[in-house]
């Protein structure tokens, strides 16, 4: 019988994925959830149950999330990506490591094909098929969801007709768990105008009253929260538990999609998104105008190309170095303030600060030049402008 591995994450489009290669096209179908920071233990466990319950011939559970972290956030926090100023890749990023995981488990048991249940109107089947026709080109790619043009309720019409039976209210939302953010998706991210509507976001507003919350950085990296050091990943994991209780995070991503078309995306992304700004606000403390001018050039190509699937290209590990080298004078403490559905960045404290009062204040007193030095330095600096104004004459109406 020909060996399938299907990319499961236990949802409507794969479990559809599951009967349909097992029942239709007769495929020992081996399904492998690739964890990034989304499930708890239970939660695997009932996935797992589920995916044998299906027809799953082997299911594994791989967990990445200080991989995912090494080789990828780490990185998006340096470059404070944002995609179009909203969106900090949420899902963007860990399709990616969950199509190499998924293809190299692939290679592992021998399969000759592979499946996801991406549709053939999003990003999702690029990321997917690039890099698993990367990695290994000689596997075949199965879509099932692209190839047949199905909608939610053709999926969920013929799960009930193989006795699954999956609750149209949860085939709604398409809600996508990572440690860099969930993103939903439902009827009203198809329009240009309506909301999400506050109940389709996982967290809920349980707290109103400020809660101030310090992150300790080290040459970039979230090294401590309010005072307790842990590696990053649980940082980012503890950071999130504070400022979900305020519903911090959500919004809606409006994009250029890979194929061609727009499309709007909700996401919940408390923790990645106060990260980025306050890694941001010390950055402009620590960092020269130039370092952070050529920061975000190639911040914003990396998140660009790491959102459209192009991880695998040699230049992203050229800025990645690039990245890692701005980082190392990127320490000190960020205050930030929770408050219900938003946050606010109170300031920092560095050794690095490069807002020393030894040199002079902003907007105030002098001390490392003389006021003649000042009028000398603008006189040269307008040598340009002058001369091109009086050679061709401006009035400068």
């Amino acid at each position: 019988m020909k060996k399938v591995v299907l990319a499961y994450s236990g949802g409507l489009d794969t479990s559809y994925c599951l009967k349909y290669l097992k029942n239709e096209k007769g495929y020992e179908v081996h399904t492998v959830l690739v964890d990034t920071g989304g499930f708890d233990a239970e939660e695997l466990s009932a996935i797992e149950k589920r995916a044998y319950e299906l027809g799953s011939a082997q299911h594994a559970n791989l967990t990445i999330v200080d991989k995912y972290y090494d080789k990828a956030i780490k990185y998006l926090i340096f470059g404070n990506v944002l995609k179009n100023n909203t969106y900090p890749l949420s899902v963007s990023a860990e399709r990616v490591f969950q199509a190499i995981e998924a293809i190299k488990y692939a290679k592992k048991v021998g399969a000759s094909a592979i499946a996801h249940g991406s549709t053939g109107a999003g990003n999702d089947q690029i990321r997917f098929d690039l890099i698993f026709q990367t990695i290994a080109p000689e596997i075949e790619i199965i879509t099932p969801i692209r190839d047949l043009k199905l909608s939610r309720q053709e999926e969920v019409d013929y799960l009930a007709q193989n006795g699954v039976h999956y609750s149209w209210e949860k085939a709604q939302y398409s809600i996508n768990k990572g440690l860099w953010g969930t993103s939903v998706g439902g009827k009203e991210t198809l329009t240009s105008s309506k909301p999400l509507p506050s109940e389709a976001y996982p967290s809920q507003l349980q707290k109103e009253e400020e809660e101030k919350v310090t992150l300790h950085f080290e040459q970039g990296e979230l090294v401590g929260v309010n005072g307790k050091t842990d590696k990053p990943s649980n940082n980012i994991v503890a950071l999130e538990k504070l400022a979900n209780a305020y519903a911090i995070g959500r919004d809606i991503h409006v994009g250029d999609t890979i194929i061609g078309i727009k499309g709007r995306v909700g996401f919940e992304a408390a923790a990645p998104l106060i990260i980025i700004k306050a890694h941001h606000l010390l950055e402009k403390h620590t960092l020269g105008k130039w370092q952070q001018y050529w920061k975000e050039q190639l911040g914003n190509w990396y998140g660009m190309l790491f959102h459209e699937g192009q991880f695998l290209d040699p230049v992203m590990r050229n800025i990645e170095t690039f990245l890692q080298d701005t980082q190392k004078t990127v320490n000190g403490v960020v205050t930030v303030s929770l408050k219900p559905y938003h946050f606010s960045l109170d300031g920092i404290e560095s050794d690095n600060d490069l807002m020393n009062t030894g040199f002079g204040q902003y907007g105030e007193m002098n001390n490392a030049w003389t006021s003649d030095d000042a009028k000398g330095f603008i006189k040269i600096l307008g040598n340009a402008q002058n001369i091109f104004s009086s050679v061709n004459h401006l009035d400068h109406d």
